[in-house]
């Protein structure tokens, strides 16, 4: 099972936070947003999402990322990992549909701690009950 240290001491960045609300990069970020955890997002096409900020990369964002969540292709998790890297973020949650056999091994060969397979709106949930 994977899972997740307390989430409510990190601050997290949801990449590919969307203005659509019938988006999972949507639901996550509200879903996140609702349990006050301290959440910002990040999409480089979007300016502002359920009246917070949205951050073009995660380098802007003005707190030091612990934890970042991919709801994006698995080939643009594969490049967010290389910017996770550079900013010495070492855990990464891919949102099922965002992982791919790639980026679990470049996380890992990165000595990253890396979560798949698992929606974290489900998990919140069950820490919750």
């Amino acid at each position: 099972m994977n899972n997740i240290n307390d989430l409510n001491n990190k601050v997290i960045a949801v990449i590919g936070v969307s203005k659509d609300e019938s988006k999972y990069g949507f639901k996550v970020f509200k879903d996140l947003m609702s349990k006050n955890l301290r959440v910002y997002g990040v999409n480089p096409n979007a300016d502002f999402v359920l009246n917070r900020k949205i951050y073009k990369k995660i380098s802007e964002i003005p707190e030091k990322v612990v934890l970042v969540v991919t709801v994006v292709p698995p080939k643009i998790t594969e490049k967010i990992i290389d910017e996770c890297k550079s900013l010495s973020i070492n855990e990464i949650w891919m949102q099922p549909g965002s992982e791919s056999e790639e980026a679990i091994r470049k996380a890992e060969n990165f000595g990253m701690k890396v979560i798949y397979n698992v929606c974290i709106m489900i998990e919140t949930e069950k820490k919750e009950s």
